[in-house]
């Protein structure tokens, strides 16, 4: 769920550089936008997906959702990457290291969680 469908999409596309893959309709509710961002190449697992219901209350976590969503970028790039949300007031930004790898937490425009974490390349296209 997302509030405001341009505030998702510029967060999504300009502040992160996904690509929307693409936008449809909610298929129960033809008024209220699908959005779908991922890779260059929409590889599948880097797809994300967004209802933009406008200017909805934030919600809080239940059980068994998602608390925060996980990007792996370069070794190193964990400093471009903090200077860059910086510049677009990305809120929650926060540096700690897990299972000896590097992690920037930050929010998303909703308040969802999201975290990039330096790791090796594993032959993905960025």
């Amino acid at each position: 769920m997302a509030g405001d469908a341009a505030e998702n999409n510029a967060f999504f596309t300009q502040t992160l550089g996904l690509r929307r893959i693409r936008k449809t309709v909610n298929f129960d509710a033809p008024d209220l936008y699908h959005l779908y961002y991922g890779d260059e190449v929409g590889t599948p697992g880097s797809v994300m997906t967004y209802f933009p219901f406008g200017h909805i209350p934030k919600g809080r976590r239940g059980t068994g959702e998602v608390g925060t969503t996980e990007f792996s970028v370069p070794k190193g790039a964990l400093r471009f990457w903090k200077e860059r949300l910086g510049s677009y007031a990305v809120a929650g930004l926060s540096e700690d290291s897990f299972l000896g790898e590097n992690l920037l937490h930050f929010d998303g425009p909703d308040g969802d969680g999201f975290a990039l974490v330096e790791s090796a390349g594993r032959g993905r296209t960025p």
